[in-house]
């Protein structure tokens, strides 16, 4: 596995990442064993960074993690932990919290259900719009004078955002939703970062399984799947997105790999500064994200790539929309 640099501060990370948020239900139900399995299964092929949030199911993602990586060398792996996003009982989300405080309050649960002395990257999931960013990051900054977090990062913020943060503290990533068919980071975001010398891990390069080549038309989100509500995946606009995958699938057969390989395979190549996140709950599904990063892509694939599915070619927000005023990027 190579390694990539999270920004001029950050760690030296596997150059893929793994989401867990999916391991606790988000997209329907997931099998435990199956979860902890796949957990090994990165760990053993190189993958470090693991990504997780406080939230993903109330706190579930974090006791499964822990119970995955017990007993494992602390210094073999990095943890990315977004924080802040409040729920209900019945699941259902009730703003942001980024009050000094909160943080606190937040990553002293977070240390003790993922069993760790310290997190690796700690970052608000959203930007709470009731509080300054600066207050925010101020918090998490004695946190890391305190030797409880390692690094700083944020998440869907836009990049005036950025700038505000990294005037506090050094900023490691930025982690945004980043595919073939949510772009819009690369306006002034993936500038701004690279102008401030901070890494982005992409999430949703599979755009929730959409541009895996694993989704059909007349498929359905079944019971406790997010996709359910997502607009990408409603009639009318599911089939017009599958089409753009069909166009990246007669690709991906030239290149000779599968079109979830091509989909990572493009999010790595828009830069070393750059570390895709892949949501892999089976063994078999990490199993086909892996060798994308060993796909090499010319300047006439990416060319072939950009005629499939270009710019703003896919159809419906990547969230419902009242979740779309809370993300730093659009579509």
């Amino acid at each position: 596995m190579q390694t990539r640099t999270l920004g001029s501060t950050g760690p030296a990370a596997s150059a893929l990442g793994l989401g867990a948020m999916g391991m606790s239900g988000a997209y329907g139900a997931a099998d435990r064993a199956e979860s902890i399995a796949t957990v090994h299964a990165a760990l053993e092929t190189g993958v470090t960074l693991i990504d997780t949030g406080d939230f993903y199911a109330m706190g579930h993602n974090e006791l499964l993690l822990a119970e995955a990586l017990r007993g494992r060398d602390r210094d073999n792996y990095q943890l990315s932990v977004k924080f802040g996003m409040l729920r209900g009982p019945g699941a259902e989300f009730g703003g942001t919290d980024g009050r000094p405080e909160a943080v606190k309050n937040f990553l002293a649960y977070s240390l003790t259900r993922l069993g760790t002395d310290h997190i690796d990257i700690y970052r608000p999931a959203r930007l709470d719009p009731a509080v300054p960013i600066e207050e925010t990051v101020g918090a998490i900054k004695e946190m890391i004078d305190a030797g409880y977090v390692r690094h700083l990062g944020l998440s869907e913020v836009d990049a005036a955002t950025i700038r505000r943060a990294q005037a506090v503290h050094p900023v490691a990533d930025l982690q945004i939703e980043y595919s073939l068919i949510s772009r819009a980071v690369e306006a002034d975001i993936l500038p701004t970062l690279r102008e401030l010398g901070i890494g982005l891990t992409a999430y949703g390069v599979l755009s929730r399984g959409l541009i895996s080549g694993h989704w059909a038309v007349g498929h359905t989100a079944g019971p406790g799947d997010s996709r359910g509500f997502s607009p990408r995946f409603s009639s009318g606009n599911v089939e017009h997105n599958l089409a753009l995958v069909e166009a990246l699938r007669r690709v991906a057969d030239a290149k000779g790999c599968t079109v979830a390989q091509l989909a990572i395979a493009w999010v790595a190549a828009q830069g070393d500064d750059i570390v895709p996140l892949v949501g892999a709950r089976t063994r078999e599904r990490l199993a086909e994200a892996l060798p994308a990063m060993e796909l090499i892509l010319t300047a006439d694939d990416l060319a072939e790539i950009e005629k499939a599915v270009p710019p703003g070619a896919a159809r419906g927000d990547r969230y419902p929309s009242a979740f779309m005023s809370s993300l730093g990027a659009g579509n």
